[in-house]
């Protein structure tokens, strides 16, 4: 008798290589591993456990009306791609940068798609060494795996937290779902004691456990409409600063304003065609650096402090520069 693992393999090719939908008659008498003298309460447990490991694996199984299977092919299987030598290579550098960075959550899987670029090239695998996330290390990509497999499976989580005013506190979340940004990635998810949706930072999670009562059942459902998008910040409002800023926007790029001020904070409009956008800071720094990405004809008002600084910063480059 194959074991499971050769019994799951079994079943994927049999649903792979089959012209249409199969019975799960067809599936026991045809796939080997399941035993025909197997009773049929038993043989239903164990071949719904299969499916949801093989779709847990990323196979699209669907059934019809009258309760056949077939294997969708299209949401499966990736369409054919073939790259020049050039793009190989560049794909396989930033693949290796990531598999060598410890706070990666996905490096195996990574490496297998490498290995099989690797197939088609000429040279070994490269070498690329960066680290992406200043906050975590190896413990951040650890997490983000537990928590990715907490979010697909809608299981509720708690974890001690330390907030970057150095707070402990312990928090019991429904994980709604993450994003990284510049190497560091966070928790979108309903804090149970707040009844809200919070941002955490996954670096600074401990201790986190996955609800383990009744595994394959759900302790939540995503709200209608979530999309995790909707709660990716701006550049400035990740970092250990706390501070509300007003941008004032010239009459000639205020038509900037508006799209800026749907992601956070609120906006004001002059009678003159200025603009002005109140908005909370976490990185000052940060905030001196998107005015003059997007400028000109953006100023920071407050903190004065800030304005002040940047001020002080451009005369210090025109001077640099003989202005």
């Amino acid at each position: 008798m194959p074991d499971a693992a050769e019994r799951l393999i079994n079943l994927a090719m049999f649903l792979a290589s089959a012209r249409g939908f199969v019975t799960a008659e067809q599936v026991r008498s045809e796939v080997d591993g399941y035993a025909a003298d197997q009773d049929e309460s038993a043989f239903i447990r164990m071949f719904e456990r299969d499916k949801d490991e093989l779709r847990a694996a990323g196979l699209e199984i669907v059934s019809d009306a009258e309760g056949r299977y077939r294997l969708d092919a299209e949401g499966t299987f990736a369409a054919s791609i073939r790259l020049s030598a050039a793009e190989n290579a560049s794909l396989r550098v930033v693949a290796a940068a990531f598999a060598s960075d410890p706070a990666f959550p996905f490096a195996e899987d990574l490496r297998l798609a490498l290995a099989k670029l690797a197939t088609d090239a000429d040279s070994s695998e490269p070498g690329a060494v960066v680290r992406l996330a200043e906050e975590g290390g190896q413990g951040q990509g650890e997490r983000v795996t537990e928590l990715d497999t907490a979010v697909s499976a809608c299981k509720r989580v708690q974890f001690d937290y330390v907030n970057a005013l150095g707070d402990h506190k312990h928090h019991v979340v429904d994980p709604y779902g993450q994003f990284v940004r510049d190497g560091t990635w966070y928790l979108v998810a309903r804090d149970t004691e707040l009844d809200e949706p919070r941002v955490y930072t996954v670096g600074r999670i401990s201790g986190l456990t996955v609800n383990s009562v009744r595994p394959k059942s759900a302790d939540f459902s995503l709200p209608a409409g979530f999309d995790v998008a909707q709660f990716i910040g701006l550049p400035f409002q990740y970092g250990g600063d706390d501070a509300v800023a007003v941008v004032r926007f010239d009459a000639s790029c205020a038509w900037k304003a508006p799209a800026f001020a749907s992601v956070s904070g609120s906006l004001s409009s002059k009678a003159n065609g200025t603009a002005l956008w109140t908005v909370r800071v976490r990185d000052l720094r940060a905030l001196r650096s998107w005015v003059i990405e997007n400028g000109p004809g953006i100023r920071i008002l407050e903190p004065r402090t800030t304005a002040g600084t940047l001020e002080q910063e451009l005369r210090e480059v025109a001077g640099a520069h003989g202005r």
